[in-house]
């Protein structure tokens, strides 16, 4: 692309020599100063919209390759400028290709980038995620996990070429993901001044995949430290991804006080900087109402989403909710009984400046239940390694034993029921149980969260096979092995015929089935979510 370099300024804004709060041109760069002070000051390649050095408080914290939008722009269209709003001084990057325009905004007196994303279409670069490239000589640490995603120094690789052994522990950037619903601030941080430098991403209305998606947020790969942002992948892809549409503001924070919060940031400011896509406050409305029909112990979820948005907020003990501000349009509502779909409502209509009145309730019904195992909460919640998985690999010698188990109805714990069935490694999954009567006819309830490689449940009750079900929807992506266990959640129900369950001692055996294979953890698998067996 032809390269266009747009200087705009006052000279006495923009000198060659810079002086505090502003931007200067420096060759085919612009170097941006925060005027903060904790100073900030970073330089933006005028052809790439690549950031090609960042100082803090004086260090020069990026690294060899630049800070940028998936793996880089390639060229862009730049154009630096100042913009007063309300009073405040503001320096305004704005990078423009044919599929998106980027923008990064400094605030006279903050060590903060506020950033935001305008896409007309997925871009062709790869990945919609903004990747802050650092200096793992100084930035060393990973918040709020750890280790866990640090695969410096790593010895041989377990799986592709994303997952690692470190110190006979698998480590992977995949284990540094957070739900959306529950995100904070995620962080990098080291040095002798003890820097933090984080991305806080307030509700991510353009995003995809609801309030249980998560991905990559921080890798210490030894060559540099990576901080992420990660707007749309494919990775476990549940949704269209939503184009036409800002991402942001996202926000990358330098602080020396520890990690900052994102109930403490303000965008607002937003509005009054010409930025694409982005509606404020005053140009959005609110739904509230109650969410009934769940018990106590799970926590009660409601989403909104269509082609342009999607939010979702946490109701009450008692069941009330509120929206976050939402974009005008026509919605699709749903209820989750911690992260199980239980109910779903078309047609909610947001209007600007208006508050919608609009209630859910559960559509589970009541049901005589024989006994359960798990909750149906949309989680492997409970069961064998599920404590571990979202932090290590299925390999790692810190896991239980994945063997075939056998799991005894009122004796067994719950730990000792496995959260996922490999279909060569660990298949099947027996379940033995007592009655006191014949029930008659019955229901088995086998509740999923994802599948891999076309693996659904088969089962047999006693000495009658249950029939083979149909292929679920395929997800190409790795999911276990990435520590992700939320998918499409299919549940599948077997009907059992009358005579087949008896008085006393009973046995039902759950096996994984595809028509695909794979080696090891990459073999066809399920991740359990709850079993029950109803009449």
């Amino acid at each position: 692309m032809l390269l266009h370099l747009l200087f705009l300024s006052a000279f006495a804004f923009a000198s060659s020599v810079l002086a505090a709060f502003g931007f200067a041109q420096s060759g085919s760069n612009y170097v941006v100063d925060a005027g903060s002070d904790n100073a900030l000051v970073f330089t933006v390649n005028g052809g790439s919209c690549d950031i090609t050095s960042i100082k803090f408080r004086g260090t020069e914290l990026q690294g060899s390759t630049g800070t940028h939008l998936s793996s880089g722009l390639g060229s862009a269209t730049v154009k630096v400028e100042k913009v007063t709003a309300s009073s405040v001084n503001y320096v305004k990057v704005t990078c423009t290709t044919s599929t998106l325009t980027h923008y990064m905004v400094v605030k006279e007196g903050e060590s903060n980038i506020y950033l935001g994303t305008y896409i007309k279409s997925e871009p062709s670069v790869g990945e919609l995620r903004f990747i802050a490239r650092l200096k793992s000589s100084v930035l060393t640490e990973e918040y709020p996990y750890g280790k866990v995603s640090t695969t410096a120094g790593s010895s041989s690789t377990v799986e592709g070429s994303d997952v690692f052994i470190v110190g006979g522990e698998t480590r992977s950037k995949f284990y540094s993901s957070t739900r959306f619903i529950d995100k904070d601030a995620q962080c990098v941080y080291g040095g002798s001044d003890q820097i933090h430098v984080c991305v806080l991403a307030p509700q991510p209305e353009s995003s995809s995949g609801g309030p249980f998606f998560r991905d990559i947020e921080s890798n210490n790969a030894g060559d540099e430290t990576n901080l992420y942002w990660y707007m749309n992948s494919g990775h476990v892809q549940t949704e269209a991804f939503r184009t036409n549409v800002l991402h942001g503001p996202y926000i990358l924070a330098f602080s020396r006080s520890g990690v900052p919060r994102l109930k403490e940031q303000d965008t607002s400011f937003f509005s009054g900087l010409s930025i694409a896509g982005y509606v404020a406050i005053s140009g959005r409305g609110y739904v509230s109402g109650s969410a009934s029909g769940i018990s106590g112990d799970f926590q009660r979820v409601v989403h909104w989403y269509n082609s342009a948005a999607q939010y979702w907020t946490i109701a009450s003990s008692n069941g009330a909710f509120t929206s976050p501000a939402m974009k005008p349009g026509t919605y699709t509502m749903v209820l989750y009984q911690g992260e199980y779909k239980v109910a779903t409502a078309t047609g909610v209509s947001v209007s600007a400046g208006q508050t919608t009145s609009k209630s859910i309730a559960s559509t589970e019904t009541t049901r005589n239940s024989l006994w359960k195992i798990g909750e149906f909460d949309g989680q492997p919640t409970g069961f064998l390694n599920a404590e571990l998985f979202l932090r290590m690999h299925p390999s790692d010698s810190r896991m239980n034993a994945w063997t075939p188990a056998t799991y005894t109805v009122g004796s067994s714990s719950l730990s000792q029921f496995p959260m996922a069935i490999f279909q060569n490694v660990n298949n099947p999954v027996t379940i033995k149980f007592n009655l006191a009567s014949d029930p008659g006819a019955a229901t088995l309830r086998i509740g999923t969260t994802l599948s891999f490689a076309g693996a659904r449940p088969q089962a047999k009750v006693n000495s009658w096979s249950g029939p083979a079900p149909a292929a679920p929807t395929k997800i190409d992506s790795r999911g276990i092995t990435r520590g992700a266990y939320r998918g499409y959640g299919e549940v599948y129900d077997v009907s059992i015929p009358s005579g087949t369950l008896v008085s006393g001692s009973n046995t039902i055996t759950i096996t994984s089935i595809s028509g695909s294979s794979g080696t090891t953890f990459l073999n066809p698998n399920i991740i359990f979510d709850a079993v029950e067996l109803f009449t």
